[in-house]
């Protein structure tokens, strides 16, 4: 198993990128993109744990919303074990437009909610794909899901409705890790 680097200097700048790099970096990959996008995520605990799983799974980015979410901090950096100096976090004005430039880019955009009319796993995560999952207790937004292609959700066979915005990311990951092997 490797190592982690718990000795990561957070006082060194990691960057953020804007809209127009994420649109850049999807138009560069040679493969079909995989992204995470938190709507409304505020938990600095949850921002990192979230970037340790993309950056697990092989995520090209995270994407967060400029206003209303978590910003990169220390706590973040910390969290994620040294994801946060490998994976882009992408800082959006407008989440809402970003996916519908998304969209046109040929990226397919799956909410992840409470009331999804399939789950993760009826859904096909093999090509260009964006999962889009909201803070605990909201959600996504309405304009956010509004903007998706599909809304799928989590079967949840117990007596609680949903789980942690990084566990449930995780899992959404996974899947299309495990779709993507699949399909080589």
């Amino acid at each position: 198993m490797p190592r982690v680097n718990r000795h990561t200097d957070l006082n060194a700048r990691v960057e953020v990128l804007s809209d127009d790099d994420l649109l850049s970096l999807v138009a560069k990959l040679e493969v079909p993109a995989l992204l995470l996008i938190l709507d409304g995520v505020t938990d600095p605990h949850n921002l990192g744990a979230c970037l340790r799983a993309a950056d697990g799974a092989g995520a090209h980015a995270v994407v967060v919303p400029k206003d209303r979410a978590v910003a990169m901090t220390p706590t973040v950096r910390t969290v994620s074990c040294g994801a946060a100096e490998h994976i882009p976090l992408v800082q959006v004005t407008n989440l809402a437009r970003t996916l519908k430039k998304l969209q046109d880019a040929g990226v397919w955009i799956v909410g992840l909610v409470v009331d999804g009319d399939r789950t993760i796993y009826d859904c096909d995560l093999a090509g260009p794909t964006a999962l889009v999952l909201g803070a605990e207790g909201p959600g996504i937004r309405r304009l956010t899901r509004e903007s998706c292609d599909f809304l799928a959700s989590l079967p949840m066979l117990g007596a609680v409705e949903s789980l942690n915005v990084s566990v449930a990311a995780g899992i959404c990951l996974y899947e299309a890790v495990r779709q993507r092997a699949i399909t080589r």
